[in-house]
């Protein structure tokens, strides 16, 4: 994997105010991901009144009006998005295409486009869009809390000016990874867009060798989330790669030493590896079959 624009952090340079020169955002759809970008949007000064949200479903329309007033909320596509200097695609990947052809006779043909589908490849987004102006993302979950990790590719038609929009719009939700191709969102999908599943099914598998060590449930899992952050900290601070950090937290004979053997025998490692190879695949096979 290649990185084109380098790695950015919640402190990026690039804050909401540099959007307000291309005021209206339209986001077509307006669950988890929608709202995450949402709400840094609004924590960083950016007007409410100049977010749009297309959302078909009542019962979220009305949380989204609860937790974000003055946003403009609608049912589905009209001529109020037309004005949309930047529209960002937060649907699922299997109704993309009918949400696509929907919005598109309602959008301006000088719009940025920013999808952070699964799978969708751009080709597909250009013959259902009209554009190619269109920058891909992979983000997850932890944007919800400011801490995540987004892959990004943008097609050769979008300028820089406009990639410093896209890193505004998502410099309250983390961190960001500009990448050279756009095959390697699929590793990123596979990485860390399911990542925090991977995270939470360890976390769950710790809770319960606590529990069955003796620990109660909220001690074991207290200890479990507490272990991870504080390594995941370490790692980003630390100039050593993994191996090094694992290494030096394993003396031969200790405790350490007899947790990783019994992993290494039991080829963890080696399963785990093919599981996000499994997650790479079927990235990939949803490109081909919701991108037709």
């Amino acid at each position: 994997m290649r990185d084109n624009g380098g790695m950015n952090s919640p402190t990026s340079p690039y804050h909401a105010s540099n959007l307000l020169q291309q005021p209206r955002i339209a986001f077509i759809g307006g669950g988890n991901m929608a709202s995450a970008i949402v709400g840094g949007l609004l924590q960083q000064g950016y007007p409410a009144q100049a977010l749009h949200i297309v959302e078909p479903v009542a019962e979220q329309r009305s949380r989204l009006a609860q937790q974000f007033p003055g946003v403009a909320l609608h049912p589905a596509a009209d001529s109020a998005l037309v004005d949309a200097a930047l529209v960002l695609w937060a649907v699922k990947p299997q109704v993309f295409k009918q949400a696509a052809l929907e919005c598109a006779p309602h959008l301006s043909a000088s719009a940025l486009h920013l999808s952070v589908a699964a799978g969708i490849r751009s080709d597909s987004m250009v013959r259902w869009l009209g554009s190619e102006r269109i920058v891909r993302a992979m983000p997850n979950t932890p944007a919800l809390v400011g801490l995540g990790m987004t892959g990004l590719y943008a097609r050769p038609a979008v300028s820089s000016a406009e990639r410093e929009q896209v890193q505004a719009l998502l410099a309250g939700t983390g961190r960001t990874l500009w990448l050279a191709q756009e095959s390697d969102l699929d590793a990123v999908t596979a990485l860390s867009g399911s990542g925090p599943a991977y995270v939470f099914y360890f976390l769950e598998a710790m809770r319960r060798a606590g529990t069955e060590l003796g620990l109660t449930p909220q001690a074991a899992t207290e200890l479990a989330i507490g272990t991870f952050a504080g390594a995941a900290q370490l790692a980003q601070r630390s100039s050593e790669p993994p191996e090094v950090l694992r290494q030096r937290v394993t003396s031969k004979g200790g405790t350490t030493h007899a947790a990783l053997s019994a992993m290494e025998a039991a080829q963890i490692s080696d399963a785990f590896v093919a599981a996000i190879a499994a997650a790479h695949r079927r990235a990939r096979e949803m490109g081909a079959e919701f991108g037709d």
